[in-house]
């Protein structure tokens, strides 16, 4: 059978089309021999995220974003998803834009619920979440430090500005003065830290000494302590509650006139009585002072004693009186 020019023509057109058909589907991504499955998701946001980016799966490549548009309803943004594999995707599913890292573009994570049986039709949403990227973790975190960076900049230019006000003719002058005194006082310092260390190496026995004496002071101090310690006080300190209780009774009961202490002490006649002999026993003597020979008759030659003339100033006749 011969074939016809024109039937040449007709294949190899044919074959052009399909050609360019599944070149320009190759270019796209796409196999023309793989099934697809279609979803859709919606962000209100999807910087970074482009057409032809990766759909992943516990980390495997299982798609790509088909295209990204925008829903005139209410301003979000619709991907489409084109996912060829056989992985049942259940309705529930996640489909997360996150930032693998800093170099590249942004991808869309598939997280599967495996608690739910229930599986996605071909077509249908798929709810969205955004994960926060490192680049906009630094940025966050950045920020708060941008803004104080930009306040310690103003702070010092003010404080820059302040010194270049203060620091005229008379002020460096001044400054000059201040800090030659400074150096006059460390150079004083070093020399009374010389001093100082001399001094300790002269009377570096002395301070041994003195230390070695400190430290036996202690150990004594120690050993008191550990005596003490050793020493039954609560045995003493009880014996000594006792005696003060014992004392405390016999004084409390002198004053309620107990025994013949406490009568005694209560007994006015018998204090009268004290007081009156007493009185009597000091007139006694004060006249045997006055008047020795009333009770010692003492002759010497045989005269006779002179009779007893009371004195003027007579105590014994005031004390009567």
């Amino acid at each position: 059978m011969k074939i016809t020019r024109e039937i040449k023509t007709a294949v190899l057109v044919i074959a052009s089309i399909l050609l360019f058909i599944w070149g320009y589907s190759f270019l796209k991504g796409r196999d023309l021999f793989t099934n697809y499955k279609t979803f859709y998701v919606e962000y209100k946001n999807v910087e970074g995220l482009a057409t032809s980016s990766p759909v992943t799966l516990n980390g495997l490549i299982i798609g790509k974003v088909n295209s990204i548009a925008l829903n005139h309803e209410n301003g979000n943004l619709l991907v489409e998803l084109q996912l060829k594999t056989d992985f049942p995707i259940s309705k529930s599913s996640v489909a997360t834009i996150y930032e693998p890292g800093f170099i590249g573009g942004k991808q869309i994570a598939i997280y599967h619920n495996f608690q739910d049986k229930t599986i996605a039709e071909d077509g249908q949403k798929l709810r969205g979440d955004v994960k926060i990227g490192l680049t906009e973790k630094v940025g966050d975190q950045l920020a708060p430090l941008q803004e104080k960076f930009e306040k310690i900049m103003l702070h010092t230019d003010q404080l820059i500005t302040g010194v270049n006000n203060v620091l005229d003719k008379k002020g460096q002058e001044d400054l000059k003065v201040s800090l030659s005194e400074l150096s006059k006082t460390i150079e004083q310092f070093h020399r009374a830290s010389a001093s100082v260390n001399t001094l300790l190496d002269e009377n570096k026995a002395q301070i041994k000494g003195a230390v070695t004496n400190f430290n036996k002071i202690s150990n004594d101090f120690s050993k008191i302590s550990d005596s003490i310690n050793k020493a039954d006080l609560g045995k003493t300190v009880r014996n000594l509650n006792k005696t003060l209780a014992r004392v405390d009774g016999i004084m409390s009961g002198l004053e309620a006139g107990k025994g013949s202490m406490g009568k005694l002490l209560h007994d006015e006649a018998f204090y009268e009585n004290l007081k009156a002999t007493t009185k009597e026993l000091e007139l006694l003597l004060q006249d045997i002072r006055l008047v020795p020979t009333r009770y010692v008759n003492i002759s010497v030659f045989g005269k006779k004693n002179k009779p007893y003339i009371a004195p003027k100033n007579d105590s014994i006749i005031k004390i009567k009186n």
